[in-house]
């Protein structure tokens, strides 16, 4: 298959992200980065579960947490990794505009996330005094929902440095699988938040 041949959506597999050995290479090579990754996301969650009751005054998670904007930002997260499947739909149906634009979407609901994250750490520094010194419990907060909020920012910065690079080159064999990998690892992240909602935020309010 010549160069023309793969840049020429007639002549695309149905799945282009696994249709060469590279491709299933980079595949493979993910799920190993994943494990290590979900190892280190259960070191933090069991340190915070460890911790979350070593607090200092009225500090603790029944005081300091909202649900209602944590709500909305999972909400935001959620949806994101929905119009990350449109975008992968697109990708097998060979619509690279369509993909593009399904991944622009993702990328702003992910951006509209990290703000609301941003704002709900201001808050709690300046209503509440709440820093990453403040107590035992406050640095394993910080350290799991901080950690999360770099893994989104660092999903954003690969899914837009994708879009950019590849924007006249299209889509082919050689960058189907990239696409695809970092659709794995939005979704990843995701899965990582929806704990960290239930651990962290609905576990705390409750008590």
């Amino acid at each position: 298959m010549s160069h023309e041949d793969v840049l020429n959506p007639k002549h695309m597999p149905h799945d282009p992200e696994k249709a060469t050995l590279e491709g299933k290479n980079k595949f493979l090579a993910f799920w190993f980065f994943l494990g290590g990754e979900t190892v280190l996301f259960a070191s933090l969650f069991g340190t915070y579960i460890a911790l979350n009751s070593s607090t200092v005054g009225e500090n603790t998670p029944e005081h300091l947490f909202g649900l209602e904007l944590v709500f909305l930002m999972t909400m935001l997260l959620l949806t994101s990794s929905l119009t990350s499947v449109y975008a992968m739909y697109h990708m097998k149906n060979h619509d690279f505009r369509k993909m593009q634009t399904w991944l622009a979407i993702t990328v702003l609901l992910g951006l509209a996330f990290l703000g609301f994250e941003i704002y709900e750490f201001f808050h709690y520094v300046h209503e509440y005094e709440f820093t990453f010194g403040s107590s035992a419990f406050a640095s394993a907060f910080y350290t799991l929902v901080g950690f999360h909020g770099g893994h989104v920012l660092f999903g954003l910065s690969w899914i837009v440095t994708l879009m950019i690079r590849n924007q006249k080159r299209g889509l082919n064999l050689y960058n189907a699988p990239k696409f695809y990998v970092a659709s794995l690892y939005w979704h990843f992240i995701d899965v990582v938040w929806v704990f960290i909602f239930t651990v962290v935020y609905l576990m705390g309010k409750v008590g």
